[in-house]
């Protein structure tokens, strides 16, 4: 039968999955509006600086809102004003007129009906011209308290409910346009690189159409799908090692930064989502790549390990079957760590001790009678 034997040395608890790279730092630039490609000043690839002209927009249509925009503001504002002061200056000067008026009408029927009053007293008029001369004083100050009434309250509360909105929405309208002619040039938000650029000079894009992509790449963010039995041995600051197929022999090390919060179906598997960050000075790791992900979970060195198909649990007692001589002995046995390969040994067994590996045809005894084989 074959035989491993106990070393002494390093081994770690692994979590092997897939993960994928994406900007730390990234700028998205979308179409403000339908409108045409004017001019490319960049291509895919390269470095840019913070405030560099990227993409220019053909803006004479928004430029023409904007104009638009800007005469709905200003009407509105006249609007606005005239509320405050309660109409027009043609209108303010007609009302005040009026007013004036109503004003001087009921001095002079006030002043009639106490001459009519002293007239009666002296018997030279009669209570009919008196009543006359009241009712033309009530007549002249409900000319007076209506034409008080325009002056104060030019505007009824609906009337001026339309004109806050109205104002608001004018303002709403101008300040989209202005964005709008803003986001028609666009320009780097910081330095970084071009690393998408879907759209060709001359073509036509729709609003909130993908115009390019920037990011900085000096440090990237790898997302890493952790199945779901895995995600309770998980913890901030565990070691990561990532590796990508298209630089073989390559290996950056991370370490993890966040634990998964929830558990998501990923096309047929059941995984968390954990995180790490990761130094890319060289830009050699590029946005939405697939790499390998390796979480160090437990890592011990100069410790004894053994071969784990050598370990067998019976009743949840590991035991192995030690060679001794040319026979075999069953040893109970403690261990920890463990991976896809190697188990540590941290009792029952010494370095350098020989454990019978398992065998198809041949069952395995206490005191069985073997020969070691290659």
């Amino acid at each position: 039968m074959r035989a491993a034997t106990v070393q002494r040395g390093p081994i770690r608890s692994l979590v092997s999955t897939n993960g994928k790279i994406e900007p730390i730092q990234n700028f998205e630039a979308h179409a403000p509006i339908s409108t045409t490609v004017k001019q490319l000043l960049v291509k895919e690839g390269d470095h840019v600086r913070k405030g560099q002209l990227l993409l220019q927009l053909d803006d004479a249509d928004i430029r023409a809102q904007a104009a638009r925009a800007q005469a709905q503001v200003k009407t509105a504002q006249a609007d606005q004003s005239s509320l405050k002061t309660g109409g027009t200056g043609e209108e303010v000067l007609t009302v005040d007129a009026q007013l004036a008026k109503a004003r001087s009408a009921v001095d002079v029927a006030r002043h009639n009906l106490e001459a009519y009053r002293r007239l009666q007293q002296a018997g030279a008029a009669s209570p009919g011209e008196v009543r006359q001369a009241e009712d033309a004083v009530l007549s002249a100050q409900a000319d007076l308290t209506l034409a008080q009434k325009k002056r104060g309250e030019r505007y009824s509360p609906p009337e001026v409910a339309k004109i806050q909105a109205q104002a608001a929405e004018a303002q709403a309208a101008y300040d989209a346009a202005e964005d709008a002619l803003h986001k028609s040039g666009v320009r780097a938000p910081f330095d970084g690189i071009v690393y998408s650029l879907p759209v060709k000079q001359g073509a036509f894009v729709q609003a909130g159409e993908l115009l390019l992509q920037e990011a900085d790449l000096s440090r990237v963010l790898v997302r890493a799908f952790v199945d779901e039995p895995d995600i309770g041995r998980l913890q901030n600051g565990q070691r990561v090692e990532i590796t990508w197929d298209a630089v073989p022999g390559r290996t950056w090390i991370g370490t993890v930064s966040t634990i998964p919060s929830t558990v998501k179906l990923r096309i047929s598997r059941n995984v968390g989502e954990t995180t790490c960050t990761l130094d890319n000075k060289d830009l050699r790791l590029l946005p939405n790549v697939n790499v390998g992900v390796t979480i160090v979970v437990a890592e011990h060195s100069d410790v004894l390990t053994l071969q784990r198909d050598a370990l067998r649990i019976d009743e949840a007692k590991p035991y192995v079957y030690r060679i001794l001589g040319n026979h075999l002995k069953r040893q109970t046995i403690e261990f920890s760590l463990q991976n896809l390969t190697r188990v540590e040994i941290t009792s029952g067994l010494s370095e350098g001790d020989s454990v019978a590996l398992p065998a198809e045809d041949k069952p395995l005894f206490d005191g069985a009678a073997v020969k070691v084989v290659p």
